[in-house]
């Protein structure tokens, strides 16, 4: 007990939705007694006040039918049995509306503040319930003294409601043997009615304050320490180490698979040694250059080496390779205002290979200026 008590305070943090999700799979949803009671016995009683004359109807219907049996069918078991499923039908049939709105009332009056919930797991038998010294826990508990009040306050509230019906209408119910036989039957009813109306009625002021009892209930059932917060949080999101380590391996891969362009690229821009920006262009598949790779420091060393070790030509640049590094994403288009110093270094290194074939004189690379904005730190 003493466990329980400090488990139960540990447990200062609302339910997350997980959580109340997982309950709702196990068939645990808030639900008052006192709302589905109080829902029935509303209907009933609105349902037999208004229909007396169709209770009265059918009821006169059972009797006449009854009465006309002949002596030869009494005496005949046979023939007894068809007149048997007749009154039956009929009875059913009288009874079908009341029983009807009795129904959808004993289903929808719980889904008022638990909603539908079906689970397989209520149905499998729970042997802890059998355990005596829990049994004796759950009565002597702050949920089993709440339950007690409750039973003594409907008790009290029903004795107190059927005296004072009794009370009011002393006269009527004393006077039904005066009346004529139909109107007797139909008023009745109606007084039936108007008893559970008023019962219904106290019954719902019950309800009124179980409904957010029970609400309060069901949240404090699943309060969750912080630390089972922690581990829920890390099983849903997972633990910062695996997502920091996910996001390493994925970086790794990513920087592979970029220096594995680099090779292609027709000319890499440096800073010279900060930045370095591989750019590829093919005058028949592209609008304009792509960023095939761009790094930083150790990066851009990389990028550095890999193209020295496919004979990349590389250009120092600082200016264009720090805007270029800044404005473009692997992948994507130099933007528009980088067109013309890109169109220079581009002209240089063709002309630098037609050089080194021999068709053509050495180049010399012309200054390289940019837009204003355009070195980008």
């Amino acid at each position: 007990m003493a466990d329980t008590d400090n488990q139960d305070r540990d447990r200062t943090e609302s339910p997350s939705q997980r959580r109340l999700d997982e309950a709702r799979r196990k068939g645990q949803v808030p639900r008052s007694r006192d709302l589905g009671a109080a829902t029935v016995v509303l209907v009933g009683g609105v349902a037999i006040y208004l229909l007396a004359p169709w209770l009265f109807t059918r009821l006169v219907g059972l009797m006449h039918d009854g009465l006309r049996l002949s002596p030869l069918d009494l005496s005949n078991g046979s023939n007894l049995l068809p007149h048997l499923q007749h009154a039956l039908a009929q009875a059913l049939l009288g009874a079908a509306p009341l029983l009807a709105l009795l129904l959808a009332a004993a289903v929808l009056a719980p889904l008022m503040i638990g909603g539908w919930a079906f689970s397989s797991e209520t149905l499998a038998p729970d042997f802890s319930r059998l355990d005596p010294i829990a049994g004796l826990g759950r009565v002597f508990s702050v949920r089993g003294l709440i339950e007690l009040g409750k039973a003594l306050a409907r008790f009290l509230v029903v004795a107190l409601v059927t005296v004072a019906v009794l009370s009011k209408q002393f006269r009527s119910f004393a006077g039904l043997g005066t009346e004529p036989f139909p109107l007797g039957i139909v008023h009745a009813f109606r007084l039936i009615g108007l008893a559970l109306i008023a019962l219904g009625g106290a019954l719902a002021v019950i309800a009124l304050i179980d409904v957010p009892l029970a609400l309060w209930q069901y949240q404090r059932s699943l309060r969750m320490t912080r630390q089972e917060l922690r581990d829920e949080h890390k099983e849903t999101e997972g633990s910062p180490e695996i997502k920091a380590r996910v996001r390493r391996v994925q970086q790794q891969q990513a920087r592979k698979r970029m220096m594995q362009q680099v090779p292609k690229a027709d000319v890499v821009i440096t800073n010279p040694t900060h930045y370095a920006v591989a750019l590829r262009y093919d005058e028949q598949r592209m609008h304009a250059p792509i960023v095939v790779a761009k790094g930083v420091e150790l990066i851009a060393l990389t990028i550095r080496e890999v193209a020295l070790e496919h004979k990349v030509p590389m250009i120092e640049a600082p200016p264009l390779a720090r805007a270029l590094h800044a404005s473009c994403e692997l992948g994507a288009e130099i933007p528009a205002q980088l067109y013309a110093a890109v169109a220079k270094v581009l002209i240089y290194v063709y002309q630098l290979r037609a050089a080194r074939r021999g068709a053509a004189p050495t180049p010399a690379l012309s200054q390289i200026e940019l837009p204003p904005q355009g070195d980008a730190e």
